[in-house]
């Protein structure tokens, strides 16, 4: 690009680029591009504005912070600037910002305070004499919409503070929807055939900016706030660190994962571990940002290009992307469902390339109303499975393909639609969505089932996986899951299979032995009957103390189990009354893999009435485990510290949550090796 002209057309494509997702993002609720392709795109359109100071415009999207505020709700002027930040993404811009900002301060060392980027919606609250007066959006970073109405639905903001605060002042937050109350709003838009929103910062924005507040209140938004905007009539105090904690002080909900750090190393090291625990957060956060922690800093420091020096967001690596949907393909689950999945053209999302996404069932697919050969937004989160959000409407050329289940499984020769594994015969039962597999026998079903068996939260063999399942399938090793117990006749064969070899094979027949000790819930849970997964086998232990009680159990019986209707009941019973099922369960007897619930009164077990809470890995067992053998004695298991809990367990790389959660309640934590001691006293 050494010609000017050809310089000056790229600007304009990039500013065009950037306006017109600016439109769809922060006007329409209705993003086209990810968070990274954005960010590229920005910080290139930077560049070269930089590099080529006579094409810089003030219309330029690099000038702006956000998009044109809609008028309805009325137009608020901040008093300061609501500035977007500048951001990193590698470990070296993180280091150039704090070099620079060093340089620019005449100092060798300067204290920072690190926090999660709340992925929300940014806003702004004012107050008057103590009481809450106006809340507005970022909107273009000078004029933002006022949605004080929407925002007094929010619990979590103080509609007053006490008289200790300021005249005036207006402290500025971020407004998110916690990933549970997404899921569950996103559900009910679904039961309803309303369009999904495509992650829970959209569903902030669109739930804030409801023209009725009693949508707004419907739904369980949240706030952080994260810093202090002005304030009048009373000092405040002169850290950013210590004003968050005034403002704590006043009322206001802040970020208990904020960090005050004096080196940039440790800066890094913040960054690090949110990257590694991004997924355990309740929120969405797609970066750290780092601050100064002296706000004399600020002013000193003042903005450049719309952006303040005196702080910097690094972001975390991207888990949302598009691309293009080639194909839709079909699996076929443990229980016979036949499942949709996209086929997709490669794409990278946080360092992973992805080439096959989650698309759930027909019933979904068109009502996200997404075809072959759309573009769609795909969406990672940890190890779980790609899922297809929903299509780029925008983008179709009209070549794009609606999707039929039937039409992809019809077999011409027979004149009917087969399972795409087996050939076996599709059903579809009434009142149900899925199309299933008439075959118990199919490949696909049983190495699921066996999969199933195998896993944590069942039979916890170690050493088993997907790979070696299929393997010993192959192999005529095994044709159930009971058979596992049969492998050690095979053990001569076991070594010889491809990269296993004598220790792996000992291991994995140990691991099988050891697999027959385990309680009679994760025996039921690893069984595969549909509807009934680790929470319902928990049920129905208190009622039913072997395998045998629970087979000839009547379906009028099963129903007086507390949470289970006629469709659990239904299937239980269908479960033990299949030939096949009877043969695998006879295996098993004879394998002696038939253990007894042994059930006390609560009272009379030296752990009743004490709440616990297991927060990290432990060394000793897996937290699966520790639950048991907390329920063993007596005690509950809850997810959060609460005033209840009598014990908080701490492992190794524990939530931060809860142990700020239970330092605030005085709750009493126990290291592994005091609660292995707790344990070995009660029993």
């Amino acid at each position: 690009m050494s010609d000017l002209s050809a310089i000056q057309k790229r600007i304009e494509e990039l500013r065009q680029k950037l306006n017109y997702h600016n439109y769809r993002y922060y006007v329409l609720d209705s993003p086209e591009i990810s968070d990274e392709e954005y960010d590229n795109a920005m910080r290139e359109l930077k560049q070269l504005e930089k590099q080529h100071l006579q094409f810089l415009t003030p219309d330029s999207p690099t000038q702006r912070v956000g998009a044109t505020p809609l008028e309805a709700f009325g137009v608020v002027e901040h008093p300061l600037p609501l500035l977007s930040l500048g951001n990193a993404f590698v470990t070296e811009d993180l280091f150039a910002w704090h070099t620079r900002t060093l340089k620019l301060l005449g100092v060798e060392q300067f204290d920072m305070v690190c926090e999660h980027k709340m992925d929300g919606l940014a806003i702004a609250l004012t107050y008057v004499n103590g009481q809450f007066t106006t809340g507005a959006t970022r909107g273009d970073g000078f004029r933002g919409e006022n949605i004080t109405q929407n925002l007094r639905t929010i619990r979590s903001i103080p509609l007053s503070v006490s008289k200790d605060a300021p005249s005036r002042f207006e402290v500025r937050g971020e407004v998110y929807l916690p990933k549970v109350g997404f899921r569950k709003l996103n559900k009910e838009r679904e039961e309803e055939g309303l369009p999904l929103f495509a992650n829970p910062r959209n569903a902030a924005a669109g739930s804030v900016r409801q023209l009725d507040p009693r949508i707004t209140v419907k739904r369980p938004l949240d706030i952080y706030i994260y810093m202090l905007g002005y304030a009048e009539g009373k000092a405040v105090p002169s850290t950013h660190w210590e004003t968050m904690e005034y403002l704590r002080s006043l009322g206001f909900k802040i970020n208990p994962n904020n960090k005050r750090v004096n080196r940039i190393e440790e800066a890094e090291a913040y960054y690090q571990t949110w990257t590694q625990k991004r997924e355990s957060l309740p929120y969405e956060a797609d970066g750290v940002v780092v601050k100064t922690d002296l706000l004399e800093y600020h002013n000193f420091l003042g903005d450049v290009g719309r952006e303040p020096r005196w702080a910097i967001a690094y972001k975390f690596p991207a888990i949302q992307g598009t691309t293009r949907l080639k194909e839709i393909g079909i699996s076929v689950g443990r229980t016979g469902t036949l499942n949709p999945y996209a086929i997709l053209e490669p794409v990278q999302i946080g360092g992973v390339t992805i080439e096959r996404a989650a698309l759930h069932n027909e019933d979904d697919i068109r009502r996200k109303d997404i075809r072959e050969s759309d573009w769609v937004y795909i969406q990672r989160a940890g190890d779980v499975i790609p899922d297809v959000v929903g299509p780029i409407v925008s983008k179709r050329t009209g070549k794009e393909k609606e999707f039929s289940l039937l039409e992809k499984i019809y077999d011409k020769e027979k004149s009917r639609p087969v399972c795409p594994v087996c050939g076996g015969e599709v059903v579809k039962p009434e009142g149900e969505v899925m199309y299933y597999c008439s075959n118990a026998a199919c490949p696909a079903q049983v190495q699921g089932r066996i999969e199933l068996f195998v896993s944590r939260g069942a039979m916890d063999i170690r050493g088993i996986g997907e790979r070696l399942i299929a393997l010993f399938l192959r192999k005529g090793f095994v044709k159930d899951a009971s058979d596992l117990y049969t492998l050690y006749k095979e053990h001569g064969k076991l070594v010889n299979l491809e990269k296993l070899g004598e220790k792996s094979a000992d291991n994995i027949l140990k691991a099988i032995e050891k697999s027959k000790k385990q309680s009679l819930p994760r025996l039921i849970n690893a069984l595969g009957i549909r509807h009934v997964g680790e929470e319902t086998a928990n049920l129905l232990v208190e009622h039913f103390k072997n395998l045998d009680e629970l087979g000839s159990a009547s379906r009028e019986k099963l129903m007086t189990v507390p949470s289970i209707g006629p469709k659990i009941a239904d299937s239980i019973v269908a479960f033990f009354h299949e030939e096949r099922n009877k043969e695998i369960l006879k295996k098993l007897r004879e394998a002696d893999v038939w253990p007894e619930q042994v059930t006390l009164k609560a009272e009379n077990l030296p752990l009743s009435g004490q709440e616990f809470v297991v927060t990290g890995t432990l060394k000793a067992f897996s937290r699966e485990i520790a639950h048991e053998k907390i329920k063993a004695l007596g005690g509950t298991v809850k997810d959060n510290v609460t005033k209840n809990t009598a014990y908080l367990v701490v492992g190794e790389d524990p939530g931060e949550n809860k142990i700020i959660r239970a330092h605030a309640l005085g709750t009493e934590q126990l290291n592994e090796e005091k609660f292995i001691a707790i344990l070995g006293q009660k029993n």
